[in-house]
């Protein structure tokens, strides 16, 4: 990785306020795995950010004096100074990353988790506020839930995360605080539980649907780091492909289930097709407004939201549980009557393959609704969702109604997750 040389570039800016010609390097490249160095989490300033070109050649450029006065540049100033003294180096996503690299960028992308989390401290600046937040001002924070803006970006999730040690900063620099010390708070903002606020992910696995929970509602300036944002949380690596839209969640999820037998990756809920706004069930079951059919994927975590109890079954907890829910014999319900394990997913690019028990609705013989081996902490029972036979291909769908038959079966499906043409789609009368 490129860190910025902390006393380097302090003296770089000396010399460059005072009009001294210098030669100085402020960048080296160090390996994270051995070398000591401090991070910096911020939300970006539009239009004063500095890069990796313009730092680097900052002494040669003839606004090098505006540059100075700069947001971004002020940041890294003033992260460096708290940083001297206590670290040689300090790492900065807006100026350690040649964005003009296509490769330099994805490997950093794809090691920002990483590298959150072997800092020795992140320093994390709250641009927009002159103590640590208690509760929601909507009048000051109206464009982020009443929030400061860190916390409704989608990169800072993972910045939050990924160190153990991370220090709190108000607008003026001075210290609120750290993670451990504001733990409570932190939880009651983000949704992120205290243990994984005080351990991170090592001690603790949530499942896929409590992942993209804490992701449902914060925002991103490009569409594809919604997903590009959340890899190293789900411990999984995806090359950047800028300009691909929504399918970049649609890539991320499909190389979880490569890596994960996790099934509440189907676990989203929504009112309806398109609906930005997920429904909390009581049962577990699925509430919506209104008939849809749709591929077995969503487009962005914001279908997740509410899913933040969601935790994944053992597989003799699940096929007990269901037996008892379905009234049926548990050896019936798993795939080649093992109940011991769940069969992995199988992608191609046809559909997803797996194995999953399901059971018909009455009058409705091509929709089932199906049982997922992951439940909410407050109930024994797994959830269920419903899915629409069209062909060789199962696809998510709402507006079942009525009673569902009592012959339980585990059954291999192919799941659609790419949404054909609507003319393609069964239609409500032919389900």
């Amino acid at each position: 990785m490129r860190l910025i040389k902390v006393q380097e570039f302090l003296a770089m800016h000396r010399q460059i306020m005072q009009q001294v010609d210098t030669q100085i390097q402020i960048f080296a490249v160090c390996d994270d795995a051995v070398t000591k160095y401090c991070i910096l989490s911020h939300r970006w300033t539009e239009g004063q950010e500095v890069n990796y070109e313009q730092m680097k050649d900052l002494v040669k450029l003839d606004n090098a004096h505006e540059i100075l006065s700069w947001h971004g540049y002020q940041k890294i100033l003033k992260a460096c100074s708290v940083a001297d003294g206590l670290f040689e180096y300090l790492w900065a996503d807006t100026c350690c990353i040649d964005k003009r690299s296509s490769s330099e960028l994805s490997e950093a992308i794809n090691s920002m988790f990483r590298w959150y989390k072997n800092s020795s401290r992140c320093y994390t600046y709250l641009h927009d506020t002159s103590d640590f937040p208690t509760d929601p001002d909507f009048a000051k924070f109206p464009n982020s839930d009443g929030w400061p803006e860190w916390f409704s970006r989608g990169w800072t999730l993972q910045e939050l995360i990924a160190p153990s040690d991370l220090q709190f900063f108000h607008k003026d620099w001075k210290a609120i605080g750290n993670k451990w010390g504001k733990a409570t708070e932190l939880k009651r903002i983000t949704g992120v539980p205290l243990r994984v606020l005080m351990d991170g992910l090592s001690s603790y696995r949530p499942s896929f649907a409590e992942v993209m929970s804490w992701a449902a509602e914060r925002r991103t300036t490009l569409v594809e780091d919604e997903a590009y944002s959340l890899i190293g949380l789900l411990s999984i690596n995806i090359p950047m492909l800028y300009g691909e839209g929504k399918k970049a969640f649609q890539r991320l999820q499909l190389e979880f289930m490569r890596m994960s037998n996790d099934q509440s990756v189907f676990a989203w809920r929504t009112s309806k097709v398109g609906s930005t706004e997920a429904v909390e069930n009581t049962d577990g079951g699925n509430t919506q407004e209104m008939g849809w059919t749709s591929g077995v994927l969503p487009d962005g975590p914001v279908a997740f939201k509410g899913c933040h109890n969601i935790i994944q079954m053992e597989p003799k907890e699940f096929y007990r549980s269901l037996s008892t829910m379905w009234e049926s014999d548990a050896q019936a319900l798993a795939a080649n009557g093992e109940c011991e394990t769940l069969l992995h997913f199988t992608i191609t690019n046809l559909g997803i393959q797996i194995h999953l028990p399901l059971r018909p609705y009455y009058g409705c013989p091509s929709v089932f609704q199906v049982a997922l081996a992951c439940r909410r902490r407050s109930n024994l029972m797994p959830l269920t969702i419903d899915l629409a036979a069209f062909g060789p291909f199962y696809y998510r769908h709402s507006g079942a109604d009525g009673p569902t038959q009592p012959f339980a079966q585990n059954r291999n499906l192919r799941l659609a997750y790419q949404v054909p043409p609507l003319s393609c789609l069964p239609q409500q009368d032919e389900i």
